[in-house]
């Protein structure tokens, strides 16, 4: 949907700015499907709309809004061409080709030379890609994997296109950029070069959804020439934002065998890939390819002969050129296998895709990659219930504070910012944290240099535990630690100033003593994605009528009986049926007083991230936040507020001691995050507000 807003001639009130403003940074995008002809053009920067990092709340690439621009195409009966991505060689690249092919390269529409085009025909599927000309394995092998895991796949791809449907030659597709969801319109010319695709074509003729989906990447990253060689782990993480790990096969870990199982059972992402980057593209007598990437699809454990093996399937990019050693297609090592398991697992089709066992796998291939919203793939052998807690830090590294090289010592160390973290007390198992450092580019992300990065871990008051760099624009480790508290410190081995993320997961577990009482529904923000919708799925529908929809009372009902289970969050009083009917109103897109089962599932998310900064400002343990732990909250939570405002809120939200409960302060969070972006988004949209932020925020917050 429209994500700006166009103010009108006449005077706004308050309620309908707000109304407005909410409907805009919370509505999810519809299922419509995308139909005739020129240029339109937006000046070139970014825009963002809401909370960083939401996939409600995109940066907009080169400020190209999808729905302004195509209702625009549409109403003038035009077909979108895309400016900031024409139809020229200057898309394609200088050194992607000769001089004379890149002149004969032409620009065609899929309904120029089919009859009957189609976005998606069939689902989404890694058999629907053929690498074209262009050397983007790396890219294709992650999208490869990408279309194993929905979850991850709908981030990506909008369902709001098509060719049936408000056909307009416009399409649009998102990818993570250090810490944001980034939305990148394109039109739907592709390159031609001799009567054939320049780049990936699909193996269906009339469906295009890999085409459009590789020009988009290829405007992200700058042109078609710089995906031309590139690092599977990057790609990894623009198509989910996830943590990706990168194991050499050469010196694997003692548990690959299970790290592999694990990852392919909790629906990571996998890619692996060979070595001989100055034999690009060769293919060895047993049909491994040098110089390539390939997806992982599969790791399984099987019944074979009178024992039991590991093997491990794998597709290419290029779909076809298959290993040809054992457990291949067609060898013998099949005959051994159960014919229920045989039927299965055995695809034998030309599709480049197979299977070999791990002995093979470690040696035909140099590097493993694996990806997940949160390190899943870690918890091999792990019987408990356990999630990962993520913290997220945005800094600059200066210059004075570089200490990554060999002659370091524990006082420059110190003077570094330090992230702290805990590690609770209980039996851990193997590799409890990951810490994940990423350096990000200022310029286009091919061209720009990458400095050696990485960090030292140190236990609290104590000298460095553990290093890690790398020449790397991620580096990413993990670790088995033992109960206690210990600080993360960024360091560069160069004097350059430049901004970086990071991450650092914990595991938990719930160690609940009581086995017969059931273990809580409320997972930490930044768990498994996947538990977390089957968990919010599964309250909303114990309470929804018919499964359809919630209202205030049903409501208040279900976050007195799911959400003060805890100790700590009952402390401070029950949900009132009047907070909840103003949580309601806050949530609720369609103004009907209920909430459907996308709305609630927004509200879920925003429940596990206050309950989490409750808990960690609530530092007596007294089930209440007075002024001063309030204020770290709402920094917490990325918020700002004065202490006049602070007063109010708690005066508004308080009780008769100023001390907000945690009932009230989800009502009040919620409410001050709704209106700030509310005034954010006004703002940037151009209105013309006569007032100051803390002035709107103070009006709304206290009324």
């Amino acid at each position: 949907m429209d994500t700006s807003i166009e103010p009108s001639a006449e005077k706004l009130t308050i309620s309908k700015w707000c109304r407005a403003a909410i409907t805009e940074i919370s509505c999810q995008e519809r299922d419509t499907m995308l139909a005739p002809r020129s240029a339109l053009m937006l000046e070139q920067g970014w825009q963002t709309t809401g909370a960083r990092g939401s996939l409600q709340n995109l940066k907009k690439f080169n400020n190209q809004d999808f729905n302004q621009l195509r209702a625009l195409c549409l109403s003038q009966g035009l077909l979108f061409e895309d400016a900031t991505f024409p139809a020229h060689v200057s898309s394609i690249g200088p050194n992607l080709l000769p001089a004379d092919k890149l002149w004969q390269i032409q620009w065609k529409r899929p309904t120029e030379f089919q009859r009957n085009p189609y976005l998606i025909t069939d689902g989404v599927s890694r058999f629907d890609i053929k690498q074209g000309e262009i050397g983007d394995c790396w890219m294709l092998a992650a999208l490869g994997s990408l279309t194993l895991q929905k979850q991850f796949l709908e981030n990506v791809l909008p369902k709001d296109q098509g060719f049936q449907d408000d056909y307009a030659g416009i399409f649009h597709f998102r990818f993570w950029q250090y810490g944001d969801w980034v939305d990148v319109v394109i039109d739907d010319r592709l390159p031609f070069l001799n009567g054939r695709y320049l780049s990936v074509h699909p193996r269906t003729s009339n469906e295009f959804w890999p085409s459009l989906l590789e020009k988009a990447y290829a405007k992200f990253r700058g042109s078609y020439q710089n995906l031309h060689g590139g690092y599977l782990s990057d790609a990894l993480i623009h198509l989910t934002g996830g943590i990706q790990m990168q194991f050499s096969l050469k010196d694997p870990p003692p548990d690959l065998e299970e790290i592999l199982k694990a990852a392919d059972k909790s629906q990571c992402l996998m890619g692996c890939s060979t070595s001989g980057q100055l034999r690009r593209n060769i293919e060895l007598r047993n049909g491994i390819v040098q110089g390539h990437a390939y997806t992982v699809t599969g790791a399984v454990k099987i019944r074979y002969k009178n024992g039991w093996k590991h093997i491990i399937r794998i597709w290419n990019p290029w779909g076809h050129g298959e290993w040809k050693g054992p457990w291949s297609d067609d060898s013998p090592q099949w005959d051994h296998v159960e014919p229920k398991c045989r039927e299965a697992l055995l695809r034998n089709k030309d599709d480049g895709e197979f299977w070999m066992s791990c002995e093979n796998f470690q040696e035909q291939f140099s590097w493993l990659y694996i990806c997940n919203s949160t390190p899943t793939f870690l918890d091999f052998g792990d019987q408990h219930c356990t999630t990962w807690s993520v913290e997220r830090h945005i800094s600059l590294w200066s210059p004075v504070l570089a200490t990554g090289r060999n002659n370091y010592s524990p006082g420059a160390v110190s003077t570094n910012p330090q992230y702290f973290f805990k590690v609770l007390d209980y039996d851990a198992k193997p590799y409890n944290v990951v810490i994940s450092l990423m350096q990000k580019h200022a310029k286009d992300m091919q061209d720009e240099k990458n400095l050696k990065i990485g960090f030292f871990i140190t236990m609290k008051n104590s000298e460095v535990l553990k290093q890690n760099f790398s020449l790397t624009r991620d580096v990413t480790n993990y670790f088995i630690l033992s109960p206690g508290t210990y600080a993360v410190v960024p360091a560069t081995t160069e004097d350059q100033e430049f901004e970086f993320l990071l991450r650092i997961f914990v595991k938990n577990q719930d160690h609940n003593k009581n086995p017969n009482s059931p273990p809580s529904p409320v997972l930490l923000m930044d768990g498994s994605r996947q538990n977390q919708d089957s968990s919010y799925k599964a309250v909303f529908l114990r309470y929804a009528k018919q499964g359809s929809a919630i209202d205030a009372s049903q409501l208040q009902q279900l976050l007195n009986e799911v959400i003060l289970q805890d100790e700590m969050t009952s402390l401070g009083g029950r949900f009132s049926f009047d907070s909840c009917r103003g949580i309601l109103a806050l949530m609720d897109l369609n103004s009907n007083g209920q909430l459907t089962l996308q709305e609630f599932g927004s509200l879920w998310r925003s429940l596990t991230k206050y309950m989490d900064i409750f808990s960690k400002e609530d530092r007596n343990h007294s089930g209440f936040l007075d002024v001063s732990e309030l204020k770290s909250a709402v920094q917490r939570a990325g918020l700002a507020a004065n202490e006049q405002l602070l007063r109010l809120m708690t005066l508004r939200y308080g009780d008769a001691a100023r001390r907000i409960g945690f009932s009230d302060f989800v009502y009040c969070m919620l409410r001050l995050e709704t209106v700030t972006h509310a005034f954010q988004n006004l703002a940037e949209g151009g209105s013309q507000i006569l007032m100051t932020a803390m002035e709107w925020l103070t009006l709304v917050m206290y009324t």
